[in-house]
C-alpha cells in the first residue's frame, strides 16, 4: 500500500509541476500580448532552434521526421515542384496536418507555415477556381473587386490546408517583353496601389487601432500575405527577367516603390526579395534597400523571404561560395531564406556564421522575432491545423461567379468595325452558322497561362472550368450552329457560309524567364489562323495574351479584337461581353506598343506613338434579345 501512495503522489507532483511549468509558458497564453508571447519564447530558444525558423524548404522534401529533427518554421510547394495529383483539398489537408503534426512535437512545438503561389486563385490545385492574371485585373482598376478576389483565393487556400501565400505581385511592369508583366497590374504604380487592396481580401481590414508597419491577419479563414518583388523587378534593362534595373533612386522610389508603401500600410505580413539587381548590386544583398529602406524608413515589421533558392544567385555560376552568399544576405536584412532541398548545407552554413561572429545574434534574434510576430498574429499557436470543413471553399459556384465577373471588367475593346459606324459587337445570338476557330478557344490551359497546376502552366484541360468555346456554346441561341474547326483553311470557311467567325488564339503558357520575349509575336499558327479567317469572314479576334504583342500588321483585316489577356477558368466571362449581355467597359493599363522597336515604352514618355494608348478601350452597352438596350440602372 506504501508503494500505491508513492506511486499516486509521484503522478500528482509531476503533473503539478507540468501545469506550473506550462502556466509559466506565457509565449502559449493567448490572452497575453503578442510582443510578451514573442520575448517569453525566444528567451528559451536555442540558436538551433531560431535558425529552425529562419529555414524554409521546399515540401519536396518536407517529412514530419524532417521538420521535427531540422526544426523547421515554414515550408511550400514551390513552383518548380510536381503538381500533385489530388484532387480532392481532404488529401492536401491530410498532408500539411502531418508535416504540422511533426513541428508541434519539437521542444517548443512552435508551428509551421505552409506557402503556395496563388498568384491568381489557388492555381497549384486542382478544380480551383483560377481567376484572370494581374494583367487583365489592372484593367478593370476595380479595388473593391480585387479584395473579393482577395477574400475567395484565401477561402481557397484554406481549403488545403495552406495558410501563407506569395501574392500578390506588385511589380510595375515597364517593359511587356518581361516574362513576367502579366503578373503585374499595370506600367502605372498608382494603378499598383490601388490593387493592393487584395491585400485586405487575402488577411483581413487591418484594426483601426493597428500600428503601421505591423503585420495583421484575420484568423482562420485567411491566410498571411506576400508583396513581391522588393524592388524593381518590373524595370530590368530589355525586359529580361532578373536583370539590372538601371534607374536611379528617384525613379526607384516614384515608380517601383509605392506599392511597397500600400502594402505595408495595409498590414501585409511579409515582403518578397526580387532576383533582380539595382545598379548592378543584386537585390538579395542589398542592405541599403532592405535593411535601411524596407524596415528603417518605412518601419516594415513582418518578416523579409527570399526568392526559391535567390541567395544562391549571389554568385555566377550559382551556389559557388554558398556560405558568403548566407552571409550577405542574412546581413542585408533578409529574414526567412527560402532554401530549396538542400536545408542541412544552409542551417550548418549559418550556425557556423553565427557562432564565428560573421553573423551578429542581434541580427538573427530580429529575423526570429519578425517570424514569430507574423505565426502569433496569424493564431497559429492556438489553431494549428485545418479544420476539414474548409474544404468546401475550393472551386466554389461563388468564387466562379466572381471570377466570371473579373472576366468580364477585364476585357478592352481594341476595335469594334471596319468602319466606326457599323460596330461588329456585340455578336447577334441567333444566327445560322457560326465559326469558332483558333488554338486558345477549347484550351482552359492556355486560357489560364503560366502559374496554373505548373510552374510555366500547360496547354490542354488541365483543370476544371468553362473554355470560350464551351461558353459561346451556352451563349447562343439552341438553333444556332457552332462550327470548331482550330486551324480552318479559306476554302473550308467559304464553303460553309457561316454568319461570322470567333478566332482565339494568342500566346502559349509561361513564366519567368522561359516567357521573356524579344520579338513579341503571335506564335503560329495564330498569325496564319487570323489571316484565313478574317479574310474570308466577317471575325472577331480575342487575344488570349499575357500582354501586349504585335498586332499591327493584323489589325486591318479584322472587324472587331478584343484584349482578353490571361482570363483563367472562367471563360463564360468573355462570352457575356462578346454578346451583349454586359457591356465593354476595360481600359488598357498597359501601353499597346506599334513595334517592339519602340520598347520600352510608357504613358508619359518623349515620342510616345503607341497603337493604342494607355487608358484606351472602346465601350458597348448591354442588349435585349430584340438588339435594345439593357438598363443597368444607376
Amino acid at each position: 500500500m506504501e508503494k500505491l501512495y508513492l506511486c499516486v503522489f509521484a503522478m500528482l507532483a509531476t503533473c503539478s509541476w507540468a501545469i506550473i511549468v506550462k502556466s509559466h509558458m506565457k509565449y502559449k497564453d493567448p490572452k497575453q500580448p503578442i510582443g510578451v508571447r514573442i520575448m517569453d519564447l525566444m528567451s528559451r530558444m536555442t540558436l538551433e532552434e531560431k535558425i529552425g525558423q529562419m529555414t524554409h524548404i521546399d515540401s519536396y522534401v518536407a517529412t514530419p521526421e524532417v521538420m521535427r529533427t531540422y526544426l523547421i518554421g515554414s515550408l511550400s510547394i514551390g513552383g518548380a515542384s510536381p503538381p500533385s495529383k489530388e484532387p480532392y483539398p481532404e488529401a492536401w489537408i491530410n498532408t500539411i496536418n502531418t508535416l504540422q503534426r511533426g513541428s508541434l512535437a519539437t521542444r517548443l512545438g512552435i508551428p509551421m507555415m505552409y506557402g503556395i503561389d496563388a498568384v491568381h486563385g489557388n492555381s497549384k490545385v486542382y478544380n480551383a477556381t483560377i481567376f484572370p492574371h494581374n494583367i487583365g485585373l489592372g484593367v478593370t482598376r476595380d479595388p473593391e473587386l480585387m479584395k473579393k478576389i482577395g477574400a475567395a483565393t484565401a477561402l481557397e487556400v484554406r481549403a488545403t490546408g495552406i495558410n501563407y501565400v506569395f501574392a500578390p505581385c506588385v511589380a510595375v511592369c515597364r517593359d511587356p517583353r518581361w516574362g513576367r508583366c502579366f503578373e503585374s497590374f499595370s506600367e502605372d504604380p498608382n494603378i499598383v496601389r490601388v490593387m493592393t487592396e487584395i491585400i485586405t481580401g487575402l488577411q483581413g481590414d487591418i484594426h483601426s487601432k493597428g500600428q503601421i508597419g505591423f503585420p495583421f491577419v484575420v484568423r482562420q479563414k485567411k491566410v498571411a500575405a506576400c508583396a513581391k518583388h522588393y524592388v524593381g523587378d518590373g524595370g530590368t534593362t530589355r525586359g529580361i527577367n532578373e536583370n539590372n534595373t538601371a534607374i536611379d533612386f528617384h525613379g526607384l522610389k516614384s515608380i517601383h516603390m509605392p506599392p511597397y508603401h500600400d502594402a505595408i500600410r495595409k498590414g501585409v505580413a511579409s515582403i518578397m526579395v526580387s532576383y533582380s539587381s539595382w545598379k548592378g548590386v543584386k537585390m538579395h544583398r542589398n542592405h541599403e534597400l532592405i535593411a535601411g529602406f524596407l524596415k528603417n524608413a518605412l518601419k516594415f515589421k513582418g518578416f523579409v523571404i527570399s526568392d526559391f533558392m535567390g541567395i544562391d544567385k549571389l554568385t555566377d555560376p550559382p551556389h559557388a561560395d554558398y556560405t558568403w552568399s548566407i552571409q550577405q544576405s542574412i546581413s542585408a536584412g533578409l529574414d526567412m531564406i527560402m532554401v530549396g532541398f538542400n536545408y542541412p548545407e544552409f542551417i550548418s552554413g549559418l550556425t557556423h556564421l553565427v557562432k564565428k561572429k560573421f553573423i551578429p545574434m542581434s541580427r538573427i534574434d530580429d529575423a526570429v522575432r519578425r517570424i514569430l510576430r507574423v505565426k502569433f498574429m496569424m493564431g497559429l499557436f492556438e489553431n494549428p491545423f485545418t479544420d476539414f470543413s474548409m474544404a468546401k471553399y475550393l472551386g466554389e459556384q461563388d468564387h466562379r461567379d466572381l471570377a466570371r465577373e473579373a472576366v468580364r471588367k477585364s476585357l478592352v475593346l481594341l476595335k469594334n468595325g471596319k468602319f466606326t459606324d457599323v460596330p461588329m459587337l456585340p455578336l447577334p445570338k441567333t444566327s445560322t452558322r457560326i465559326l469558332v476557330a483558333g488554338t486558345h478557344a477549347d484550351d482552359i490551359g492556355n486560357q489560364c497561362g503560366g502559374w496554373t497546376i505548373e510552374w510555366h502552366g500547360k496547354s490542354g484541360n488541365i483543370t476544371k472550368g468553362t473554355t470560350i468555346l464551351a461558353a459561346v456554346k451556352n451563349t447562343v441561341d439552341p438553333t444556332t450552329e457552332v462550327v470548331y474547326e482550330e486551324e480552318p483553311s479559306p476554302d473550308f470557311i467559304r464553303s460553309n457560309n457561316f454568319s461570322y467567325a470567333i478566332v482565339v488564339t494568342g500566346e502559349y503558357p509561361y513564366s519567368e524567364s522561359v516567357g521573356d520575349s524579344q520579338t513579341l509575336m503571335i506564335p503560329e499558327p495564330g498569325p496564319t489562323t487570323i489571316m484565313n479567317v478574317c479574310g474570308s469572314v466577317e471575325c472577331v479576334v480575342v487575344l488570349i495574351t499575357g500582354r501586349p504583342v504585335v498586332i499591327e500588321p493584323y489589325v486591318p483585316i479584322m472587324d472587331a479584337l478584343v484584349a482578353a489577356w490571361l482570363p483563367g477558368t472562367e471563360g463564360q466571362g468573355v462570352a457575356d461581353v462578346l454578346f451583349g449581355d454586359y457591356g465593354f467597359t476595360g481600359k488598357l493599363a498597359h501601353t499597346w506598343f506599334r513595334t517592339v522597336d519602340q520598347l520600352p515604352m510608357n504613358v508619359g514618355d518623349p515620342n510616345y506613338d503607341p497603337l493604342y494608348p494607355f487608358g484606351y478601350g472602346l465601350t458597348t452597352k448591354p442588349v435585349l434579345e430584340d438588339g435594345s438596350e439593357k438598363y443597368i440602372g444607376n
